[in-house]
């Protein structure tokens, strides 16, 4: 298992500050939830007050009126608080899906714009708990979390502030007892804050090995090895469960620390209270006011104790989404983009072309490469294994940027060209056929998703694919499974072709569509590829030789240069690598 190549920091309360920018188109949702906070806290902190006229004014007097009317009052507080937290709790939680909503859309976007370079390190289980399981943790802390630590913040301040208008005295006490109280919190906290990083890193281990066992299930099987992954899982299990026991057991501390102390101290308080009021120093009702506050400073400090954990597991979840949408783009259209010609031509020329992929930087795949394909000609690249035909295609479809030479459309470089223009110009037809998880018709709509559905039907009846399409369950409308495990190979490469058909763009590069394909499928698609290369500018890498006879040159490929180029009479007669690759196919 390979690690991610995306950074790791120390997770810090200040990473959840990156994540305003998100926050900030709703500032006024944000100021409504502010406002009916504090219309909330003070409430509550009205109703001690409420209790101290109670006791003094109607218990301890015996006045019925005076106790009618201030039940009555405390009565309108407590609706008045009432309507301002269903504001407060509605809003803020409208924000935490919204603003989580947002951020998982930009990350996507984001990893959208990555080129394959990107994902050559990057583990694609990783990724999805970013985008899934991080970015829930922070619904929590956004929606619930914050307003919780404000909330308690308002609470626990406008209490110590009603203490000391109570009694001096006693809340002296209670400022004891904060340095107390904070200390576990700092303590404990830091410890919180790295291991919830870890527990997050040991849940995407987990996606990482689901992913890759699941997408590779017919191998898991065909050769016996569900014991093996079922062990090589249940550790992963293990490690992420012992993360997570050790970051219950800490945060579990830290709460039962901040619990006891706080409310030992009240204790103290209220011993010490109790004897006040039997000296005559202070009211039943005062008394009744200051347990009131005390009370809510200790709930107010066990509730940060524990929105505390939860700000530091969003703090590591802040740092690994953050991490993704600050990840550089590696290919990207630059700040003047230079317009393709239009209409488009479809030439194409490779001027000294050096490049090395980023995971083997000592190694060019292409050496000093030339080639110059004119409009409409059709040019088969052919060659031994890892000879760099298909680093042709992957530079023509800009995955990457050469190292050095130029590359060139219809007489623009493509370094200046726009990225989302260019790709509209050429059309892949792969060896492995991408079919995604939908229906016949919009798996060909993928080519151009503003065609109709007379135009998709055009294109399949072009790649010859209506003769099994007419015999699906549903016709177009068939659900095709999973990278179209419902369809033989013949029958997915000829859906590949009516998307390619479907997108009509003026350069077509083939890798070698029919080369995994039995005779009757290969005669159909071979079929199909005719019609897509008419009128076009096309690139085919070939890996049979049978299949380039026709085409209008064969340029022969060998570490990363091109040895010769030619018909293929011609290459037999004059290029030894193209005659040996053709006498280990045609035996002669």
């Amino acid at each position: 298992m390979t690690s991610s190549p995306l950074p790791r920091g120390r997770p810090d309360l200040r990473s959840l500050a990156a994540l305003w920018r998100f926050v900030h188109p709703y500032r006024g949702r944000l100021v409504l939830a502010g406002v009916a906070l504090l219309i909330a806290a003070g409430c509550f902190l009205v109703i001690g007050q409420g209790l101290k006229r109670v006791v003094d004014s109607g218990f301890s007097s015996g006045d019925a009126g005076a106790l009618n009317t201030a039940l009555g009052w405390l009565f309108v507080v407590i609706v008045l608080m009432a309507g301002a937290v269903y504001v407060r709790f509605y809003s803020v939680s409208w924000l935490g899906e919204r603003v989580v909503s947002d951020i998982r859309r930009a990350v996507f976007d984001k990893l959208l714009l990555q080129s394959p370079a990107f994902f050559e390190d990057a583990r694609t289980g990783e990724l999805i708990s970013r985008l899934t399981t991080d970015t829930t943790l922070l619904d929590q802390v956004v929606g619930t979390s914050v307003s919780m630590a404000v909330r308690n913040t308002l609470l626990g301040v406008g209490s110590l502030v009603m203490l000391a208008l109570t009694s001096w005295r006693l809340t002296a006490l209670v400022l004891l007892v904060v340095p107390v109280v904070v200390g576990p919190i700092v303590v404990f906290g830091r410890r919180v804050r790295r291991l919830s990083r870890a527990s997050q890193d040991r849940v995407a281990d987990l996606g990482v090995y689901i992913d890759e066992t699941l997408h590779e299930i017919r191998t898991v099987q065909a050769y016996t090895h569900e014991p093996e992954d079922r062990d090589a899982f249940a550790q992963r299990i293990e490690s992420a469960f012992d993360t997570a026991r050790r970051r219950i057991q800490v945060r579990a501390s830290l709460v039962a620390a901040v619990i006891f102390l706080v409310f030992s101290a009240v204790g103290v308080i209220l011993w010490v209270g109790g004897h006040d009021v039997l000296a005559g120093r202070l009211t039943a009702g005062e008394l009744s006011a200051f347990v009131f506050y005390a009370a809510m400073v200790a709930s107010s400090a066990g509730a940060i104790s524990e929105v505390v954990g939860d700000l530091q597991r969003g703090a590591g979840a802040a740092e690994r989404i953050v991490e993704l949408l600050e990840a550089p783009v590696t290919v990207a259209t630059s700040g003047h983009a230079v317009d393709l010609p239009d209409p488009p031509r479809g030439d194409v020329v490779f001027e000294n072309v050096v490049f090395c992929y980023p995971s083997r930087p000592d190694a060019p795949a292409l050496d000093a490469f030339s080639l110059h394909v004119t409009a409409g000609e059709k040019v088969a690249l052919v060659g031994p294994s890892g000879a760099g035909k298909s680093t042709v295609f992957q530079l023509l479809l800009r995955f990457y940027d050469p190292g050095a030479g130029a590359l060139r459309i219809d007489g623009v470089d493509l370094s200046r060209a726009d990225v989302t223009a260019l790709r509209q110009r050429v059309a892949l037809v792969p060896q492995e056929p991408a079919i995604f998880a939908t229906s016949v018709r919009e798996n060909v709509r993928y080519g151009r998703p503003d065609a109709t559905d007379d135009e998709v039907e055009a294109a399949c009846e072009a790649a010859f694919a209506m003769e099994f399409v007419a015999r699906l369950p549903a016709g177009f409308d068939t659900f095709l499974g999973e990278r179209g495990v419902r369809l033989s190979g013949g029958q997915r490469q000829r859906l590949v072709i009516a998307r390619a058909i479907l997108a009509n763009r003026p350069i077509l590069l083939l890798d070698e569509a029919t080369s995994a394909l039995d005779a009757e499928s290969e005669r159909m698609v071979q079929q199909a590829l005719e019609r897509l290369m008419a009128d076009r500018t096309v690139l085919v890498i070939a890996h049979r030789l049978a299949t380039v006879r026709n085409v209008d040159r064969i340029a022969v490929m060998d570490r990363g240069r091109i040895v010769g180029t030619g018909s293929h009479e011609s290459l037999m007669a004059d290029n030894g690598l193209y005659a040996r690759l053709a006498a280990l196919q045609f035996g002669h």
